[in-house]
């Protein structure tokens, strides 16, 4: 997938809005054919231990619709950094087994960007 930025505001009630497009031809978006366009807030912001998201999918499908909260947490480890990340609220609609790949995916790019340096 890539992505495009249409507002972020980093700090607590900030906003942001994104688009996720996929890049094969066959992957099926929420908002649109290919694309997961999805806007929400920062609702908690501790440097270097948490963020909590709320955000919602941009769609007029009601299986996708309703807030979502996404909470990441950063804690100290022997040489690193140990993230979890908790979703709540994901629509029944996701396969759950989706929803962790695309976590997945996105934990090993991060940890390719920052294991490089």
């Amino acid at each position: 997938m890539s992505s495009h930025v249409h507002e972020f505001d980093a700090r607590e009630g900030g906003s942001f809005r994104i688009s996720l497009t996929y890049d094969a031809p066959n992957g099926t978006g929420k908002s649109a054919a290919r694309t997961d366009t999805y806007h929400g807030r920062f609702v908690k912001l501790v440097p270097d231990e948490q963020v909590v998201e709320v955000f919602e999918f941009e769609t007029a499908d009601p299986e996708l619709g309703g807030e979502m909260t996404l909470t990441t947490t950063l804690t100290a480890a022997d040489g690193g950094t140990d993230v979890l990340i908790v979703h709540e609220g994901i629509p029944d609609s996701i396969p759950a087994a989706d929803n962790e790949t695309g976590t997945r995916m996105a934990l090993a790019n991060l940890a390719g960007l920052v294991e490089t340096g």
